[in-house]
């Protein structure tokens, strides 16, 4: 008993001089003994606390929902989140730094992107705890992302582009590669165009990314023949024809998901025989790329891309080496 009195003595000193650090700890000692000496003080063992760990992340995810984070992110902040829970399985107050860095450390197989996912969706947990009043401190904003191997983007070469359009077979094929290519959208942004949104006479298209923030994007003269001749020829269904601008082609012709639109372009790829690995995000690559290749502005694909941090265009900023050599012939005193 006298362990468990001089332990809440210290838990609340402790809480105390984090809210109020200019407090007297001596005078707060005194008053703590006064009070306390009054009660008997019996701490719970660990297994006697309540393991409230998965109940705080549903209220956590359910304030995300509210704020309109989209599905794909809650689901993402869900995954994560239960397997930290799962590995844990203790009280949230108990979960300390240590605790954090052996779940990040606890499987070898997981690649430093891997680990920084899991730590940013952790940290933000624990933030959103601290900022809602639920928890005194965050024991993971100490925790530093792990460093990253710096890789180029692979996107493809105008001559990969040209044998990736020949491998095309069908109108919505073609159509859904020439978008992907010009937009230079994300996979989620793609599934989620809609015909109301699509602007024939701009050649653009009001989308919908990632925090849920409203951007336009354009299509080239090409993209937009083709996306014009795929959308003519497509069926629809008896009920009319869907908003969504790519569908399925078997009744009841839905919307395609993000992971119907893979399976296309992996058929794509499989024709094109190339080398490279083709994805819904090798285009977005491929455009970013060119587009600073041919001289464009960083902040102009900063936007084209919708990327709220320039940092995350700066990857795209490499000088090839084709283009080092010609600079240095031309600039380079003789």
């Amino acid at each position: 008993m006298i362990n468990d009195t001089a332990r809440l003595m210290n838990d609340v000193r402790t809480i105390v001089s984090t809210i109020s650090p200019d407090t007297d700890e001596i005078k707060l000692t005194h008053r703590l003994e006064e009070i306390i000496h009054n009660y008997n003080v019996n701490r719970k063992s660990n297994e006697d606390q309540e393991k409230d760990l998965q109940e705080k992340i549903e209220i956590y995810i359910n304030a995300r929902r509210i704020e309109g984070y989209s599905k794909a992110t809650l689901k993402g902040y869900r995954v994560e989140l239960g397997m930290f829970s799962r590995f844990i399985d203790k009280s949230i107050v108990l979960v300390n730094t240590s605790d954090i860095r052996q779940y990040l450390a606890s499987n070898e197989e997981w690649k430093p992107s891997t680990v920084d996912r899991k730590l940013s969706a952790i940290k933000a947990f624990f933030a959103w705890l601290v900022d809602e009043e639920l928890l005194i401190k965050n024991p993971a904003s100490k925790i530093k992302p792990p460093k990253q191997p710096k890789r180029l983007p692979k996107g493809l070469s105008i001559k990969e582009v040209e044998m990736v359009r020949e491998a095309c077979k069908t109108n919505r094929e073609r159509a859904l590669m020439e978008v992907m290519y010009s937009t230079a959208c994300r996979l989620s942004e793609i599934a989620n165009m809609k015909r109301s949104d699509l602007d024939p006479q701009n050649m653009s298209i009001n989308v919908i990314g990632k925090g849920n923030k409203e951007r336009t994007v354009y299509l080239s003269d090409k993209a937009m023949y083709h996306l014009n001749k795929y959308l003519l020829s497509r069926k629809e269904n008896r009920f009319g024809p869907s908003d969504y601008l790519f569908i399925g082609e078997r009744r009841p012709y839905r919307d395609l998901t993000g992971a119907a639109i893979e399976s296309i372009v992996d058929k794509i790829e499989k024709r094109a025989n190339i080398s490279k690995k083709l994805t819904p995000h090798v285009f977005r690559h491929t455009a970013a790329t060119l587009m600073m290749e041919n001289g464009a502005d960083l902040a102009d694909v900063q936007h084209i891309l919708g990327h709220s941090n320039p940092s995350t265009t700066l990857i795209y900023s490499f000088v090839t080496e084709d283009r080092k050599k010609q600079a240095h012939k031309r600039y380079h005193a003789q």
